[in-house]
């Protein structure tokens, strides 16, 4: 495995409509299960019908990168259910159905120039103009439906 890799890979956690709620920038050398802690402890408070503020979704669906037991048993420690394609066992089909919308959102995102190719020395800069990408995104998305 080449540690010296150089890039950067975006982090995304959307609803299920494909609207970014929380982004995340790791070096390319990273492994993708690494990111997905900072990305569920980020994501906002969530407005229901009635009652105190959701923290956190019922179900988390992800690919096969996020399959280790260690992540499984965290996120059902605080109460998610994990929809993660196993290893060796599960076809990439039936979670297609619901990963297509993360896919379709990083398709939005990496539309911008800046995400497409990263110029930015510091990933500072960087993460700031994927957050400003993303709040283009839910904003285009939020003003087209009504």
């Amino acid at each position: 495995m080449d540690r010296g890799k150089t890039g950067s890979k975006i982090h995304v956690l959307t609803d299920r409509a494909g609207l970014p709620l929380v982004t995340g920038v790791s070096g390319a050398h990273t492994h993708d299960s690494q990111g997905l802690k900072p990305l569920v402890m980020g994501i906002p408070a969530i407005l229901g019908p009635h009652g105190r503020r959701r923290r956190r979704p019922r179900k988390l669906h992800g690919d096969k990168a996020y399959d280790a037991g260690h992540l499984r048993a965290w996120l059902r420690a605080r109460g998610i259910t994990p929809r993660i394609a196993r290893t060796g066992r599960d076809t990439g089909t039936r979670l297609g159905r619901h990963r297509w919308a993360v896919e379709r959102t990083l398709s939005w995102l990496t539309g911008y120039r800046r995400l497409n190719r990263r110029y930015e020395r510091h990933g500072t800069l960087f993460a700031a103009f994927l957050s400003l990408a993303a709040t283009l995104t839910c904003w285009k998305r939020l003003t087209k439906t009504t």
